[in-house]
């Protein structure tokens, strides 16, 4: 620790995003080429052969001498320089020590230079950055520590050092204490020093901090140094402000590659991607992450084509791709079941040498069961590397996308080893597939064979909890959470809510979401909370947190829509569901699928508004489902409405011939009705058809 900070800073071990080679000390040089003349009197004896006259002559040439030595790791010569120091006895010569020192810092002897360093009994501040800058450059931070504390004064230089090491090594929050006292004792920085600080803000989050950074930059004078405005460019990208970015971007009076691709990464990240392009456009040297970067902007925002395009013109210019762009190609194909793009990015993989990359592997696995090829899938693993886990997470997550659930446990069962992501998947295609039994009995194995569940396999847990209705078992998962400190993100604290309501603990689940509702920054807990007091008739609180929602940053989606079309229903707000149908479109750009429609219709049955709910099915721009046809025919039975519930029920034989409780609605409306022929008719042909009744069945039970 350097106990020269008045703060005890924490270490945070992460990777720089600048590297910045390890600058020759100007301080080095200057010092060792000053003469003596111009400094303090010398107090030892010269040796006996050397004249006073002859004496500042002879310092300068071995001074020159050692630096041409240092420069050309000449280390015979150096050496047999150092003993004629010793023989002319100007061992304690301070000029000469340094550039001793010196001499065998730069040839990588830092052990005879501490040898040295440590036997003086005179140093000087320049000794102590000399030593300070040989420890920093190889990596001994330890050592470079203990001289930092004993320096009794530290300038520009030792600090610098100092943090740069800190920051190579990655203990940012130190280095940014480090800075900081550096300040408080009012020594000014200079540009490696920005550099080196804007770097470890970069990696602490100190986002927020930007144009503090950029005031003193401003205020020291180095604005001017490409590295320091192109780290200061990655902070402002970094923390959203693009505006900012953009305007220092401008006027920088120098770009080199990093900055043009830093700004175009910056561009890129928040979905921009048209500005991305025209930055692209102006870089006079593309090299391979300025191409990967465009291209993964376009791969973002799922413009395949334009990135497929980009990636050929990139080959056009004599650049090959790298791992992480065929990775998000992939990737990119899997999502949108591209096979056909897949497949060509896949022969590239091959052709170069990336796939025997596990994690290629792995990701070409994922990529063929993504788009259902599960046999492509299969080989592909079945060629691949089988000590390497994420190739078995893989095609277990593809065999469950594809409903093979059986086929997944069986491959489950066999893996050498397994890792938290493997139990996660397993568990939640238990859930996803209506197993929450077997979900919740792999969940239990999993902590007996000691492995930590995540937020994800949390999320699969309480969501089989919330099928089952298990209230005791939901009680245990949530204290299970909170003392284990799985961070409660969004979607964890959704299926909470989700969990609660469902058991029907509607508190509870307002408990949860008030803890979470100034955290939140995804809507996934507001369409818990808002779809969970509908479903219990709490309707008016439901809609009151909707309106809370629409005076946020976060937009509403479609799930939101069933949740307050849900709760118009419930409340009998015809007249506010039809506003918030319309403003789907009009105002959040949120498409109506069929549940949105089936609200709709809902709404307008329960309000005996048949005609509308007939019309608004005809112009859906979809096929009206069972479930639509179905409502519609139950509030003609509710409101005696004869003629819509035959055109109904017409209709629902139609999307499905086999369902015998529409007929038998379709019979309670002729009887409801006194028409008991066309009831008999009606229970005629369902025994004819050989329908038959849904046998009665309770959820809860």
């Amino acid at each position: 620790m350097i106990t020269g900070f008045r703060h005890k800073p924490s270490f945070h071990f992460l990777v720089p995003i600048f590297s910045l080679s390890f600058p020759s000390p100007k301080w080095v040089s200057s010092s060792a080429q000053k003469t003596p003349s111009s400094q303090t009197p010398l107090n030892h004896q010269p040796h006996l052969q050397i004249t006073k006259k002859q004496k500042p002559n002879y310092e300068f040439s071995l001074v020159s001498a050692f630096k041409s030595c240092s420069t050309d790791s000449r280390i015979t010569q150096g050496q047999q320089l150092h003993s004629l120091v010793l023989k002319s006895g100007l061992e304690s010569n301070i000029y000469i020590l340094n550039s001793l020192i010196t001499f065998y810092v730069k040839c990588g002897l830092v052990t005879d230079a501490k040898t040295i360093f440590d036997t003086c009994t005179r140093l000087d501040a320049v000794s102590c950055n000399i030593m300070l800058c040989g420890y920093v450059k190889f990596g001994l931070l330890d050592e470079a520590r203990v001289v930092f504390d004993k320096m009794a004064e530290r300038n520009c230089v030792s600090y610098t050092t100092m943090i740069m090491g800190l920051v190579q090594k990655g203990y940012w929050s130190e280095a940014i204490w480090g800075f900081r006292d550096m300040r408080y004792f009012g020594v000014g920085p200079n540009e490696v020093t920005m550099v080196n600080v804007i770097s470890a803000y970069l990696h602490c989050g100190g986002v927020e901090v930007g144009k503090m950074l950029h005031g003193l930059v401003l205020k020291v004078g180095v604005t001017d140094f490409v590295h320091v405005s192109t780290n200061l460019l990655h902070l402002y990208c970094l923390s959203g402000c693009l505006k900012d970015a953009s305007m220092l971007f401008n006027e920088m009076p120098q770009k080199n590659v990093v900055s043009w691709n830093v700004m175009l990464n910056g561009y890129t990240k928040a979905g921009l991607v048209d500005l991305s392009r025209e930055v692209f456009e102006q870089i006079v040297d593309k090299d391979v992450v300025s191409w990967g970067t465009i291209i993964d902007g376009y791969l973002q925002v799922g413009r395949l084509s334009e990135a497929v395009r980009m990636y050929s013109e990139m080959l056009y210019t004599g650049l090959r791709p790298n791992d992480v762009m065929i990775v998000d190609f992939l990737s990119t194909c899997g999502q949108v079941m591209s096979i056909y793009e897949g497949r060509q990015f896949h022969g590239v993989a091959v052709k170069e040498g990336f796939d025997i990359l596990d994690f290629i592997q792995a990701t070409i696995v994922h990529f063929y069961a993504a788009c259902g090829e599960v046999d492509l899938a299969r080989l592909q693993f079945e060629v691949g590397n089988k000590n390497h886990v994420a190739c078995w997470n893989a095609l277990i997550a593809g065999l469950i996308r594809n409903r093979k659930i059986d086929e997944a446990r069986h491959l489950f069962d066999r893996m050498p080893a397994r890792d938290v992501f493997s139990w996660s998947s397993m568990i939640s295609g238990y859930s996803q597939s209506e197993q929450p039994d077997l979900a919740l009995e792999l969940f239990h194995e999993m902590l007996a064979n000691g492995v930590k569940p995540n937020e994800i396999t949390m999320v699969s847990v309480l969501s089989s909890i919330a099928t089952l209705g298990t209230f005791k078992e939901g009680r245990w998962a949530h204290d299970y959470i909170c003392k284990n400190s799985i961070p409660l993100n969004d979607n964890l604290s959704a299926a909470l809510i989700d969990m609660y309501a469902k058991c029907a603990n509607v508190n509870d689940a307002l408990e949860v979401f008030n803890q979470v509702r100034e955290k939140a920054v995804d809507v996934s807990p507001w369409n818990a909370i808002i779809c969970g007091l509908a479903m219990h008739g709490h309707a008016h609180l439901s809609l009151d947190i909707f309106s809370d929602l629409l005076r946020r940053t976060i937009k509403p989606n479609s799930i939101t829509f069933i949740g307050v079309l849900s709760a118009c229903c419930h409340a009998g707000l015809v007249e506010a569901g039809e506003q918030h149908f319309q403003s789907m479109t009009k105002l959040y750009n949120v498409k109506p699928n069929v549940k949105h429609y089936g609200c709709m219709v809902d709404l307008f049955g329960r309000a005996g508004r048949l005609k509308e709910a007939e019309e608004l099915i005809r112009s859906m721009p979809m096929e009206a489902d069972t479930i639509i046809w179905g409502t519609l025919l139950a509030a003609c039975r509710t409101h005696g409405n004869t003629e819509i519930g035959e055109r109904a029920a017409e209709n629902l034989a139609r999307v499905e011939p086999s369902h015998g409780p529409s007929r038998v609605l379709l019979s309670n409306i002729y009887a409801d009705a006194g028409k008991w022929d066309d009831a008999f008719l009606v229970r005629q042909a369902m025994r004819s058809l050989g329908l038959t009744r849904s046998t009665a069945y309770s959820g809860v039970v």
